[in-house]
């Protein structure tokens, strides 16, 4: 069967169908009431974020192809000289038969010789087993999740809205990326924001991207800084609705306080694989799509 599949690099006509087989490969791992509507504000994002890295990483970016159709597809990125691995995924029908294997050696080989590389996993055994054995070290994570408890929020955040036309704003950013994973996320940034996503910043140091008190991404150079801007985030969650935080790995303390303070629940959640030097991955809280 693997004989037959043709690896090649995807191409902006394969951006909608190669969305797709990541969603449907995807899709089944997320808890339900977390799980993205399949509806057309999801589609119009996940075509997004294929599209974009196909433009940027075009070298990173790889599909599956068997009898002239897509069964999997790969992609990865590299940001000042570090690596992420993006998006991973196999049409469920052809899991267990090597095509995963086989898509993603290219999209890890776009990485050799940067100077560090990470990968946010899903608890599948089978990931979680090809990133370890491809030479990544293993950070477990907890999530968070639940109905926030307004009442925790505290009076007198520092965080506003941040404008990404804005030089400082902009300058927040990069310092911030910087300083936890030694990249910045400045030219990703953009993608969130364009479907609903909101920007706030503590000038100087930090920034965190949210969806409704859900924060998709964060990072700052201290502790009190994050934990605000957490708070920020989630007093902008609508009354009474669900917020969910993810890949909370270990130093990243002042999450969990907050998280508990909020009456929100701990669980297990996919590791984090990291390889080289990527920095101190705190205070911080990863992107799914861009690391």
């Amino acid at each position: 069967m693997t004989d037959d599949v043709i690896i090649r690099p995807l191409l902006p006509a394969d951006v909608d169908v190669a969305d797709a087989v990541a969603w449907a490969a995807l899709a089944p791992l997320w808890p339900e009431e977390f799980r993205p509507v399949n509806d057309e504000r999801r589609l119009a994002r996940g075509r997004a974020r294929v599209a974009h890295l196909q433009r940027t990483d075009p070298g990173g970016c790889w599909v599956a192809e068997l009898d002239g159709t897509i069964v999997g597809t790969a992609l990865s990125l590299i940001r000042e000289d570090v690596w992420g691995f993006s998006l991973f995924g196999v049409a469920p029908d052809h899991h267990g038969k090597g095509v995963g294997s086989k898509v993603f050696a290219p999209a890890l080989a776009y990485g050799d010789g940067t100077r560090g590389g990470i990968i946010l996993s899903s608890e599948h055994p089978a990931a979680m087993r090809r990133y370890a054995l491809a030479g990544f070290r293993l950070l477990p994570c907890v999530s968070a999740a639940g109905v926030l408890d307004r009442r925790a929020l505290p009076a007198g955040p520092q965080a506003r809205p941040g404008d990404l036309q804005d030089e400082e704003d902009v300058a927040t950013c990069d310092r911030a990326s910087r300083f936890v994973r030694g990249a910045s996320h400045a030219g990703d940034l953009e993608r969130y924001l364009e479907f609903g996503g909101e920007l706030l910043v503590v000038p100087g140091r930090g920034f965190v991207v949210h969806f409704e008190g859900a924060p998709a991404l964060l990072a700052a150079t201290d502790d009190e800084a994050a934990t605000d801007l957490l708070w920020s985030a989630f007093g902008a969650a609508p009354p009474g609705g669900s917020v969910h935080v993810d890949f909370i790995t270990a130093g990243n303390d002042w999450v969990i306080a907050a998280c508990l303070r909020a009456r929100l629940a701990l669980s297990t959640d996919g590791p984090v694989f990291v390889r080289g030097h990527i920095g101190p991955l705190a205070p911080y809280l990863p992107s799914g799509a861009y690391l």
